[in-house]
């Protein structure tokens, strides 16, 4: 009977921990807060390219599709309001946003890297502060690592 309890929390485990990277990144956003656009550019001009391995996931919270979702995040990050931008990375959530917020939200990815990739990331920051444009160029499949949650095109950009 404990060997079948124990098998059966592995197995969740694996489902559970296997399904996203502790360091991946969804932020709900609406396509009119600003704070949600400083908070976007962000995670699009700097942390994708910082972070080799990061996945953001995007959601527009006026799509009605997205709402429960959304929700449901409010609820696991225990916000009474539901204010935008909201960030979920790993089991870490931010409400708004600020540059001086930057540095969290790094160590909110790296809490569960490794210490070759915290490296990297360093490694990659500088590169990017160096030659932006060299840097971006030469690391142009990172667009991908970001995903709008309803897969519309994001016309409310």
């Amino acid at each position: 009977m404990k060997l079948s309890k124990l098998l059966l929390s592995f197995i969740a485990g694996i489902s559970f921990v296997g399904g996203v990277n502790a360091a991946d990144i969804t932020i709900f956003y609406a396509p009119t807060c600003p704070h949600c656009h400083h908070a976007r550019d962000f995670i699009s001009n700097n942390l994708i390219y910082e972070y080799d391995n990061l996945k953001v996931k995007e959601v527009n919270v006026t799509n009605a599709d997205n709402r429960q979702a959304f929700v449901d995040a409010l609820f696991k990050c225990g916000y009474q309001k539901g204010g935008v931008p909201v960030l979920v990375i790993g089991e870490k959530c931010f409400q708004g946003y600020a540059d001086s917020m930057q540095q969290n939200l790094r160590d909110a990815i790296e809490a569960d890297l490794t210490q070759e990739q915290k490296n990297a990331a360093v490694a990659n920051k500088a590169a990017l502060e160096s030659n932006r444009d060299a840097f971006v160029a030469s690391h142009s499949d990172r667009k991908n690592a970001i995903s709008e949650k309803d897969n519309q095109k994001k016309n409310n950009q």
